[in-house]
C-alpha cells in the first residue's frame, strides 16, 4: 500500500520531468489535461498532509524558469498564473472566497455585485508587449511569471501585433498583455511538411506555438504564421485610451475596448455576464461550440468587469483572487487497469479491453477501454494492475494512450493473448503480417452477432429495433445464422422472445421489409466485407452497378478505381470466392433486396451532410478536388467554389492558399479529408 508521503514524492517527480521537458525542452512527454490531474492530485495530498510540503514541489511554483537560449527580463508588472476550476461546485466557491475576503476588508460597506466578463481561454502562450510612445520595444514570454525570455525579434513577426499603436497621441508607456497560438489549419499544414521532411510532428497548437517562439531565426517564426489576441493592458496612472477618455478604464470590458483601439485582435467571443449563471450558460455552448472553432481552447477564463475591485482584492501567493479559468472536461484521465477481457468482431478479430476503476471522462463515466491488438499492449508495456491514461474523442470505447511504469505495483501481472476463441473455443490464428489474432470459425456466435449488427446498422441497412440484446437472442436460440435469415423470421418466432410484445414484433418486421429498399450502396457495406466503409462502398457500388459486376471483378479492375487500394481489392475479391458468400448473394437476390443500382436519385434529405455548403482547397491526400465533391454530394451536401459568410466548412488540404485565409477571417470552421471522411459516417 502505497504512503501519502511515497504518493508525493511520485506525483513530483512526475510533474517536475513533465515541466522540464516541456518548459526547456519543448518536447512534452505528458497530455496537458494529465498534468492538472496529477497537480490537483498532490494539492490535495499536500493540504491533507501539510507536513510534507516543501519549498521544491511544482504547487509552490508561479510558473516555470524561463528557457536559457534567449536573454532573461523582469517583467515590470507580474504576470500571474489562473487558478483552475472544473466544475460549477467550484466556481460557487471561488465566489463565495473573493466575497468573503472583501467582508474582511470592508466590513461596512455592501459586496458589490458580482458582473463577470468571459473569454475563451485560448490555448496558445501568454506574452507581455511593452510599447514606449507607442512603439513595440519589447515582447516577452510569461516565465516565472517575475522574469521570461526577451523574444521581441520573434514577436514582430507575428502580424496581428502592431509594431505601432493605432493611436495618436500614445501614453508614454503601454504594456499589453494576450496569446499567442497556432490556427489548427495552419498546425495541421504543419505538421504535413514535417513528415514529409521526416521531422516530428507537434504534439499539439501549444506545444507548435511554443516551440516556434523559441526558434532563434525570426524568419522561421514568420513562416509558422502565429496569430494573437490581446486581453490585458497596463497604463500609465492617468493614461487613457478608449471609450473613457476622462482616465484608465474603470472596466474589464473597457479594457477590450481600448485594446481595439490601440489596434489588437480581442476574442469575438467575449461575453459580459450579470452572474454565476450566465458564465454557466457561456461555459455550456462553448464546451460544445468550441469544436467548430479555428484554434484550440481549453476552457474559459473568468474576470470580475469592475477593475477596482480586482486591484482591491489582490492577489494570493500565485493568483489573482479576481479572476478564475474554468477548464473544460477532460478527454484524458488517469485511472487503474483492473483487468483484461478479450473480444471478438464480426470479422473474428479479437480484441483485447482494458477493465478500469471508474473515471469521469468527458461527461461520461468510463469503465473500459479498447486495447487493439497484442503488439499494442506490448508497445504500452501495459501490465493489469498498472496506472494509465485514457484518451477520449468522440470515441465510444475510449483507449489508454499512456502507462505509468514507475507508478506500477509489485501485484502487477502481464497479459497473454489467448490462443483459442473465448466464445467458440476453436483454436485462433494470426496472420505473419497482421497484428490481429482471429476466430476463423465461420459459426462462431460472436462474428454471426457482429455480422447481424452490421447489417442492421445505421449505414446499412438501417433495420430501427434490431438491437444487441435481441441479436443476442436470435442467435443464441439459432434463429438466425446469416443477414438472409431475418427475411424468414415469423411473427410467432419473435413473440416467443423476452421483451418481444405484439407491437415490437409488428414494427420489427415492418423494419425488416421496408429494409428491402435500402439502395444497392448500402446494402454491399452491409455485407460486411473486410476494409470495405461506407464510403469505399459507395465508390465501388458507383463503378460496378450490380453485385455481379463486383464479383467478376479482377483485382486489377478493382485497382483501378480510384480510393481503392490493394488491401482493399484483395478482401473484395476474396470475397465473392468463398462458397458460402455466394450462397448468401443467391439468397438475398431471391428474397428481392436491392443488388443493383437504379435510376432513382437518392434524397438528401436526411443525408449526414444535407443542408450544408463545402469549399474544397489545396490538394487532399486521397481524392482528387472532383472526387471529393462527388463524396459531398453523394451525402447531401453541396460545393461551393468561393468562401463566403454561407460557407460551413473548407476542406483544407496541401498547400491551400487564399480561401483558406479567407475562412480563417470569417471564423470558418476547417477541416481535413479524414474529418471530411468521418461526417460522411
Amino acid at each position: 500500500m502505497t504512503t501519502a508521503a511515497e504518493r508525493i514524492q511520485q506525483l513530483r517527480h512526475l510533474l517536475q520531468r513533465a515541466s522540464y521537458a516541456y518548459y526547456a525542452l519543448d518536447q512534452p512527454i505528458m497530455e496537458d489535461e494529465v498534468y492538472d490531474q496529477l497537480y490537483r492530485e498532490l494539492q490535495e495530498l499536500e493540504a491533507a498532509h501539510p507536513e510534507y510540503i516543501t519549498p521544491d514541489s511544482p504547487t509552490q511554483r508561479v510558473g516555470e524558469a524561463p528557457s536559457s537560449q534567449f536573454e532573461s527580463v523582469s517583467h515590470r508588472i507580474p504576470l500571474y498564473s489562473l487558478e483552475n476550476a472544473f466544475t460549477f461546485a467550484d466556481m460557487v466557491a471561488w465566489q463565495e472566497r473573493w466575497q468573503r475576503y472583501w467582508r474582511s476588508l470592508r466590513r461596512e460597506e455592501p459586496i458589490p455585485p458580482p458582473e463577470y466578463v468571459c473569454e475563451l481561454k485560448v490555448d496558445g502562450v501568454a506574452l507581455a508587449l511593452t510599447y514606449e510612445k507607442g512603439l513595440l520595444v519589447r515582447g516577452a514570454t510569461r516565465g516565472d511569471g517575475q522574469r521570461g525570455e526577451d523574444i521581441t525579434s520573434n514577436v514582430r513577426t507575428i502580424r496581428t501585433i502592431p509594431l505601432r499603436l493605432a493611436v495618436e497621441n500614445p501614453p508614454p508607456i503601454v504594456e499589453v498583455r494576450g496569446e499567442a497560438f497556432l490556427p489548427l489549419a495552419r498546425f495541421h499544414q504543419l505538421n504535413q511538411e514535417r513528415q514529409a521532411q521526416g521531422e516530428a510532428p507537434f504534439a499539439n497548437p501549444r506545444n507548435a506555438a511554443a516551440g516556434t517562439l523559441r526558434q532563434l531565426d525570426p524568419r522561421i517564426v514568420a513562416q509558422r504564421q502565429l496569430d494573437f489576441f490581446a486581453y490585458a493592458l497596463h497604463l500609465p496612472e492617468g493614461g487613457s485610451v478608449g471609450e473613457n477618455p476622462a482616465g484608465e478604464p474603470q472596466s474589464q470590458w473597457q479594457v477590450l475596448n481600448a485594446l481595439q483601439c490601440l489596434g489588437f485582435r480581442v476574442n469575438p467571443h467575449n461575453v459580459d455576464c450579470p452572474d454565476l449563471e450566465a458564465v454557466k450558460a457561456y461555459y455550456d455552448h462553448w464546451q460544445t461550440a468550441r469544436h467548430q472553432l479555428p484554434y484550440l481552447t481549453d476552457g474559459i477564463v473568468v474576470k470580475l468587469n469592475d477593475l477596482t475591485l480586482q486591484q482591491t482584492l489582490g492577489f494570493t501567493q500565485k493568483f489573482p483572487r479576481g479572476c478564475i479559468a474554468w477548464k473544460y472536461e477532460p478527454e484524458q484521465a488517469i485511472t487503474d487497469v483492473t483487468g483484461i477481457t478479450v473480444q471478438v468482431g464480426r470479422t473474428g478479430a479479437l480484441t483485447p479491453v482494458a477493465e478500469l476503476v471508474p473515471v469521469q471522462l468527458a461527461g461520461t463515466t468510463v469503465s473500459r477501454a479498447t486495447l487493439h491488438n497484442a503488439d499494442y499492449i506490448a508497445k504500452l508495456d501495459l501490465h493489469i494492475g498498472d496506472k494509465v491514461v485514457i484518451h477520449k474523442a468522440g470515441e465510444i470505447i475510449p483507449e489508454i494512450v499512456r502507462v505509468f511504469p514507475e507508478l506500477r505495483p509489485p501485484t502487477a501481472q502481464p497479459f497473454t493473448m489467448p490462443t483459442v476463441c473465448p466464445e467458440c473455443h476453436q483454436p485462433v490464428v494470426r496472420p505473419a503480417n497482421e497484428a490481429v489474432s482471429r476466430c476463423v470459425n465461420p459459426r462462431c456466435p460472436a462474428i454471426v452477432r457482429g455480422q447481424i449488427l452490421h447489417w442492421a446498422s445505421r449505414d446499412a441497412l438501417d433495420i430501427q429495433g434490431l438491437g444487441e440484446k435481441l441479436v443476442q437472442q436470435l442467435v443464441t436460440k439459432e434463429l438466425v445464422r446469416t443477414p438472409a435469415d431475418l427475411y424468414h423470421l415469423t411473427a410467432a418466432q419473435l413473440l416467443r422472445l423476452e421483451r418481444m410484445g405484439q407491437k415490437s414484433v409488428d414494427k420489427l418486421l415492418q423494419a425488416i421489409a421496408d429494409s428491402k429498399q435500402q439502395p444497392w450502396p448500402r446494402v454491399l457495406y452491409g455485407l460486411g466485407i473486410r476494409h470495405v466503409g461506407s464510403v469505399n462502398a459507395q465508390v465501388l457500388a458507383a463503378q460496378f452497378k450490380s453485385v455481379e459486376e463486383l464479383a467478376a471483378a479482377t483485382i486489377a479492375d478493382l485497382c483501378g478505381v480510384y480510393g481503392i487500394g490493394e488491401d482493399i481489392a484483395q478482401a473484395v475479391h476474396e470475397w465473392f470466392r468463398d462458397a458460402a458468400h455466394q450462397a448468401l448473394i443467391a439468397d438475398l437476390k431471391a428474397l428481392g433486396l436491392q443488388l443493383a443500382a437504379t435510376a432513382t436519385t437518392v434524397p438528401t434529405t436526411g443525408q449526414p451532410l444535407a443542408g450544408k455548403r463545402f469549399v474544397i482547397t489545396g490538394t487532399l491526400p486521397s481524392f482528387t478536388r472532383e472526387a471529393a465533391k462527388t463524396l459531398i454530394q453523394q451525402h447531401g451536401g453541396q460545393v461551393s467554389e468561393s468562401v463566403s459568410r454561407q460557407t460551413d466548412y473548407l476542406v483544407v488540404g496541401e498547400k491551400a492558399g487564399s480561401k483558406l485565409r479567407r475562412a480563417q477571417e470569417l471564423g470558418i470552421p476547417c477541416i481535413s479529408e479524414t474529418e471530411l471522411i468521418e461526417m460522411c459516417r
